[in-house]
């Protein structure tokens, strides 16, 4: 059996596994049913069933069969990242914090205890915010290259409830958005719920293919485009000048509207203008500060076009009614004396720290990265599996991510992403080291 045809026969029933087609619990073909249902040789489908196995995606109980697991990942179309064990060193999610971040939230609470506005955070508060909370903001964006009024400023609930604000407002069941080939998992969830139809565009080095992207543009009636120019996750490209002057021109020549996702847009240092600072009346920028200052401060932000603003702040009533008052007073407090700048700052400094281990600890592998990004891209060998891999690691107590919950085409590519801002430097030092000898081992022999 040629090797091709064993893959694609691991492949197509690790994703009908995952996808929920085939529940835990449901007994598979024994080994001989299964080779006569696809014309294999016995010893070959004994070879898939171990495969599987090594996956973690089916148990093989003697005398009775082998049976589909209950796995982390429940059926969602693979759009949900494996939960991390308590004991495992996280590379799946990143949270990035700085020491001293939980001293500057105490002093921020005496503050806010002693004001004299205090009684007013116990209240209901405008929808998309107060005028003097969107002005702090807007005086940030200006920072990030964006010149807007408050008007056009919208206060979510972290940059999540941003995206899914604008897809709510923008957007109907069925409408076709193109996405990166590779995505953020957060805007597939979103989709997903709101039954959009993801167009994926194939990447180059510097970005999203913009030659297909005008085909797909040209032959299918595309809505959106949602696209992280300044930082991509998770390849962590840097879209050029030139690229974005394009794209913004595909856009006005066929109608989309964009989605610009600059969560992690902090880390780069004197990137490119934003594609909302060129092209404000047909882009709706989303960020937040969940990333440049904590997880748990759940404040994002949107500048949008003004026609759009009145829809969104119904969004924002109908999801949340406003955000809450008292991370947003935080959050202001910290923008207006120069605490997010200070913070962004200390981290691009920590995310080049940590890119410094990674190309140390990795080298010579094929690491896709940016030189100041949280997270950092490993394809393997064609005949690889991502799966075998995160399964030997989470052995090891190490958690990691495959390409699958970033994935919008049928091709799911073997790979994993590293993140690596939550952990500390030392044992992120030793983690990595160990990702490196079990991906030799299992993805490079």
């Amino acid at each position: 059996m040629a090797a091709s045809r064993y893959k694609v026969l691991v492949d197509a029933l690790a994703s009908d596994i995952r996808s929920g087609r085939l529940a835990p619990g449901v007994r598979l073909p024994t080994h001989r049913g299964l080779a006569a249902r696809e014309g294999i040789a016995v010893v070959t489908a004994t070879r898939v069933y171990a495969e599987l196995e090594t996956m973690g995606l089916v148990s093989r109980e003697q005398g009775r069969g082998t049976f589909v697991r209950d796995i982390a990942v429940p059926a969602g179309h693979g759009i949900d990242q494996q939960v991390v064990a308590t004991d495992a060193v996280d590379l799946n999610f990143n949270y990035p914090s700085l020491p001293g971040q939980a001293d500057l939230l105490r002093q921020a609470l005496r503050e806010l205890a002693t004001a004299g506005d205090l009684d007013t955070l116990l209240r209901y508060q405008p929808h998309r915010g107060r005028p003097q909370d969107r002005a702090s903001i807007a005086q940030h964006l200006r920072r990030r290259g964006i010149t807007t009024d408050a008007d056009r400023v919208l206060i979510a609930g972290g940059a999540q409830h941003g995206l899914a604000i604008t897809v709510m407002a923008t957007l109907n069941a069925g409408d076709v958005v193109a996405v990166d080939a590779l995505t953020y998992p957060g805007f597939k969830v979103l989709a997903h719920a709101f039954h959009l139809d993801l167009a994926p565009i194939p990447a180059t080095a510097a970005g999203p293919d913009l030659d297909a992207l005008e085909k797909l543009c040209a032959t299918r009636p595309v809505r959106a485009i949602y696209t992280m120019p300044t930082l991509h996750n998770p390849l962590g490209w840097v879209m050029p000048a030139t690229d974005r002057t394009r794209l913004i021109k595909i856009a006005r020549h066929h109608g989309p509207l964009i989605i610009e996702d600059a969560s992690y847009a902090y880390l780069v240092e004197n990137p490119p203008p934003p594609l909302a600072a060129t092209a404000p009346d047909i882009t709706v920028y989303v960020s937040g500060l969940s990333k440049s200052v904590a997880t748990g401060l759940r404040v994002g932000f949107v500048v949008a076009p003004p026609s759009t603003v009145p829809s969104l702040e119904r969004a924002i009533r109908a999801t949340t009614w406003n955000t809450p008052a008292l991370t947003t007073a935080i959050a202001c407090r910290w923008l207006d004396d120069g605490t997010v700048d200070q913070l962004e700052a200390q981290k691009r400094d920590d995310a080049k720290a940590r890119q410094a281990i990674a190309r140390q600890e990795l080298a010579g592998l094929p690491l896709i990265s940016h030189p100041s990004s949280y997270f950092t891209w490993l394809p393997l060998p064609d005949d690889a599996r991502a799966d075998r891999l995160t399964a030997t690691l989470a052995r090891q107590h190490i958690s990691v991510a495959t390409a699958e919950p970033f994935t919008t085409s049928p091709h799911t590519p073997q790979a994993i992403r590293l993140a690596l801002g939550s952990t500390d430097l030392d044992s992120l030092q030793s983690t990595l080291r160990t990702v490196r000898r079990a991906a030799v081992e299992d993805a490079y022999a």
